[in-house]
């Protein structure tokens, strides 16, 4: 499974956490993530994770090109809904991508450990 790891700067901490608590599984699959949460998942939880550019600086669009021709099987973004993003027309991009090609977004921690849980129970 290859999954995508975004967060937002306010959400980076609840990423690390997260993978932290899934490291398990997480370390089962091929991961991807936008430059600054992919070095933090590397560095702190020890996740092997290909880093692709930061969010603001096409990262995302990144991972929507590659979910796109079926490449990312999920997505977890850790999405600050009370903070403006600079690139919010590439978050709402790559959400609606996710979506065209019917692929699981997880947009809060909830969602993330559902959707996590529901893939670990199909392995």
């Amino acid at each position: 499974m290859h999954i995508a790891l975004i967060a937002h700067d306010r959400k980076k901490d609840d990423m690390v956490r997260l993978a932290g608590e899934f490291r398990e599984q997480l370390a089962a699959c091929t991961l991807l993530a936008t430059g600054t949460t992919g070095g933090r998942l590397r560095k702190e939880v020890g996740l092997e994770v290909e880093c692709l550019l930061s969010g603001p600086l096409g990262g995302d669009l990144q991972i929507g090109a590659r979910l796109s021709v079926g490449e990312v099987g999920a997505v977890i973004f850790l999405r600050d809904p009370m903070t403006p993003q600079p690139h919010e027309p590439d978050i709402n991009a790559l959400v609606r991508a996710c979506d065209v090609h019917d692929v699981p977004c997880a947009t809060n921690l909830s969602s993330a450990r559902l959707l996590l849980r529901a893939l670990a129970s199909r392995a």
